[in-house]
């Protein structure tokens, strides 16, 4: 299996993780052009995650993402669906409790977690909706989802020209840096066909979360999308 469909079938999707795991973070910076590492900043502002507190980090591959909440002194839960991608975190960061799970059938609790993240996984996830559900059922109540997710330019001009690089410059530079350049062509198709801010929004508030709002990174390549779950009471 070297590239999954836009059905998303999980085994495939993980399966293609698997595949690209040792160099999953090297591509991504040469793609992004280095906004990556900036993306991250902003997930890591975004969710203020403060010492004690318990954060799960979905989709969190290698575990690249968890790092900064780990530095406030929060406990963060590393978690993704490809052992390929926890295998190779485990091995970075042996410290980390990285653990296997699926977005739409977490193994976790209801109301154990203080803040609860996804940084570009959420669109590779089979149900988004039962994912959103999912991430809202193991947040106590009163507290916050941050999303980084590839979003719509918000400038119709440089739109076309994010389009072409996705579609025709993506591909040949992922063959130059990537182990499965394949997986790449299925991730920028999977960004066009991804809903657009307010879109995702209004699934936010569809499963419950409350004052939500986004915030567009780089022109709006990508989006930060925050939530909270009402308090009890």
């Amino acid at each position: 299996m070297t590239r999954a469909s836009l059905d998303k079938q999980p085994h495939e999707v993980a399966a293609m993780f698997d595949d690209v795991a040792a160099r999953y973070d090297l591509t991504n910076d040469v793609l992004s052009l280095g906004q990556a590492r900036l993306w991250r900043k902003e997930v890591d502002r975004a969710v203020a995650a403060r010492p004690a507190e318990r954060v799960l980090d979905l989709a969190a591959g290698t575990g690249t993402s968890s790092l900064p909440f780990a530095r406030t002194g929060a406990y963060v839960v590393p978690c993704d669906f490809s052992v390929g991608m926890l295998g190779e975190g485990k091995k970075r960061h042996p410290w980390l409790p990285f653990t296997a799970g699926d977005g739409t059938r977490l193994p976790f609790a209801d109301g154990v977690f203080d803040a609860v993240t996804i940084s570009f996984g959420l669109r590779n996830i089979q149900d988004t909706d039962a994912a959103l559900a999912e991430l809202y059922r193991v947040t106590k109540p009163g507290g916050r989802v941050v999303i980084c997710e590839f979003s719509e330019p918000t400038w119709a001009p440089f739109r076309t020209v994010y389009t072409e690089y996705l579609m025709r410059a993506l591909p040949p530079v992922a063959r130059a840096v990537s182990s499965n350049p394949d997986a790449y062509v299925y991730l920028a198709e999977s960004i066009r066909t991804w809903p657009n801010q307010p879109e995702l929004a209004a699934r936010l508030q569809g499963v419950g979360w409350t004052e939500v709002a986004w915030r567009n990174l780089t022109g709006g390549i990508v989006a930060l999308h925050r939530g909270c779950k009402p308090a009890e009471g």
